[in-house]
């Protein structure tokens, strides 16, 4: 089928790179918001997205938390302790990888683990089953990201530690040696300097960052006494906190792809983060609202790019330049 000129113009506006994975889009869903296969393929064609990004797996199946797992925040946001409930990596691989393959989605694989063994766990666990040696037939993913921030597990999340994240990274890296799949580290702002667990994570093999992961928060019912709710807060409320980050994290890291990910519930919050500093963004808590949000954006992004004669690779660090 022949595209139209309007099309090519709003690929040529939309293309990006975030390193050596050119996408037709910079719009991605975010980990843990749009299920772990093809669930969004009602409301939307998965292969117009940039990226589709799996919710995070670990090694073993995790059955996450027991009670109520969300409420709602202030201003549209939201406060999540699901804890990373999922399948095995294995079992994703083989039941819920190939319908996103099917709907022609570019797949980004999150993985997860409580220490730097399991994480190397998981990313074995990519590999289609007989491939020998490390990095060989890694399964259909156009890039593997790896969780290090989530906050809905006990214990402080790696990415608290330079060292623990440096040995988380490298375990995964030694893993994907010798593929071409990118390893991004997906890191969380409640730390003091962000820019230091970059660069760690950088240092130790990452090929990129994805900015940011939910941060601590809190709800009290005045009312009824119930015990607090806490949990990870994302939405709007996290979005000036990504921009932040990506912004700091670009100026320290002038060549390393970002992908932004907090509060963007419309086309102008993407185009903030492109401009802050990343190369594409996700649309994570928007998506509970309206299944079909990571299309909507895409489509207000492209507009508000015509509107200005401007491209996302122009966009990408333009606050900075």
């Amino acid at each position: 089928m022949r595209r139209s000129p309007a099309d090519l113009r709003v690929s040529a506006v939309l293309a990006t790179a975030v390193g050596p994975l050119r996408l037709r889009s910079p719009v991605m869903t975010a980990s843990g918001t749009s299920g772990h296969g093809a669930e969004l393929a009602a409301y939307g064609p998965l292969g117009e997205l940039g990226a589709v990004v799996v919710k995070s797996l670990a090694a073993f199946r995790w059955p996450g938390n027991d009670g109520v797992r969300v409420r709602a925040a202030p201003g549209g946001s939201m406060l999540n302790r699901v804890g990373l409930q999922g399948p095995s990596v294995a079992a994703w691989r083989d039941r819920h990888l190939p319908a996103l393959l099917e709907h022609g989605a570019t797949v980004v694989a999150s993985i997860w683990g409580r220490t730097a063994v399991e994480l190397a766990a998981a990313a074995e666990a990519l590999r289609r089953p007989g491939a020998p040696g490390a990095g060989a037939g890694i399964a259909g993913v156009a890039a593997v990201e790896v969780n290090l921030s989530c906050p809905n597990l006990s214990g402080h999340p790696i990415a608290h530690s330079k060292a623990a994240t440096a040995e988380a990274v490298a375990a995964v890296a030694s893993v994907l040696g010798g593929s071409e799949v990118p390893l991004w580290a997906k890191l969380g702002p409640a730390v003091p300097d962000i820019c230091e667990l970059a660069a760690a994570a950088l240092e130790a093999g990452a090929s990129g960052l994805t900015l940011v992961n939910t941060m601590p928060g809190m709800r009290v019912d005045v009312d009824d006494g119930r015990a607090p709710f806490v949990g990870g807060l994302s939405g709007p409320a996290l979005h000036p906190v990504a921009l932040r980050a990506v912004r700091d994290c670009r100026q320290a890291f002038p060549s390393t792809p970002i992908v932004g990910v907090g509060g963007v519930s419309c086309g102008r919050d993407a185009a903030e983060l492109l401009v802050a500093g990343a190369n594409a963004v996700q649309v994570g808590t928007a998506t509970f609202a309206d299944p079909r949000a990571p299309w909507r954006v895409q489509d207000q992004l492209a507009a508000w790019c015509a509107r200005r004669g401007t491209s996302v690779e122009e966009l990408s660090g333009a606050l900075l330049r």
